[in-house]
């Protein structure tokens, strides 16, 4: 508080997480992973403050360890005497190579465990998420190549005039006229048929999305659209012939 320090900070500061800087707060201890974590926490956390960081550590031992070495070893049976248990640690520092060598082992998985609290539980899942996605990504793409294009529904005729043009559109034999006139600029027109009546070939014709060609002539044209398909009409059937 005196440094205007809020967890979040802290937290970014130290790479601890906002819990368990909030548990070393409130000396709610049990809920960290063990002794060892709290007084590692300790540590970085009080130099994080610029405190001293073997005071804290010493007080927690003090307060909550007893005073007692973390790596002392009891012997099987029912509780001695502090007496007897002080020989008991006494000899344990002078345990058996093969002993210490386990131990030794023991102290670097738990250096492994505390980095990986201090980064954070969220890196493994992003990972394993990412893993995931690239395992499906094959599979949803060749699903996607195999799914055939939705067949439209309706037609999308875009007419764009090189030069003007005299156009006449209409949905069908005894429909109504959809448009008569001259244009000199593109337009659109939709419908589930389409009729079409072009005074010139000096067009750009595009069907759902896609060129349709037309072969030059100096005649009018005409032709019949459907979303799938198109035929050139006669002279008789096209829209205001």
């Amino acid at each position: 508080m005196r440094q205007r320090l809020d967890i979040a900070d802290v937290e970014a500061k130290t790479k601890i997480r906002a819990k368990y800087l909030r548990a070393l707060e409130n000396e709610e201890f049990s809920m960290l992973p063990g002794p060892t974590f709290v007084k590692t926490f300790l540590r970085t956390y009080a130099e994080a403050l610029g405190l001293d960081p073997h005071v804290l550590v010493e007080e927690y031992r003090a307060n909550y360890e007893g005073g007692e070495e973390p790596e002392t070893l009891t012997p099987l049976g029912p509780p001695g005497s502090a007496r007897e248990r002080r020989r008991v640690g006494g000899g344990a520092r002078r345990i058996a190579p093969v002993v210490a060598v386990g131990l030794g082992l023991l102290a670097v998985l738990i250096a492994l465990l505390v980095v990986g609290l201090l980064s954070g539980d969220g890196d493994g899942q992003g990972e394993s998420q990412q893993a995931s996605e690239t395992e499906t990504q094959p599979r949803r793409e060749r699903t996607e190549r195999e799914r055939p294009p939705p067949r439209p529904r309706r037609v999308v005729l875009r007419i764009a005039p090189v030069t003007e043009t005299y156009v006449c559109v209409d949905t069908g034999p005894g429909t109504e006229t959809r448009f008569e006139g001259i244009i000199d600029a593109p337009r659109t027109f939709r419908g589930k048929r389409l009729r079409v009546n072009l005074g010139n070939t000096s067009v750009e014709v595009r069907r759902n999305g896609r060129p349709f060609e037309i072969e030059p002539t100096t005649e009018p044209v005409g032709f019949a659209f459907t979303p799938r398909s198109s035929r050139p009409l006669p002279v008789g059937e096209r829209p205001c012939a």
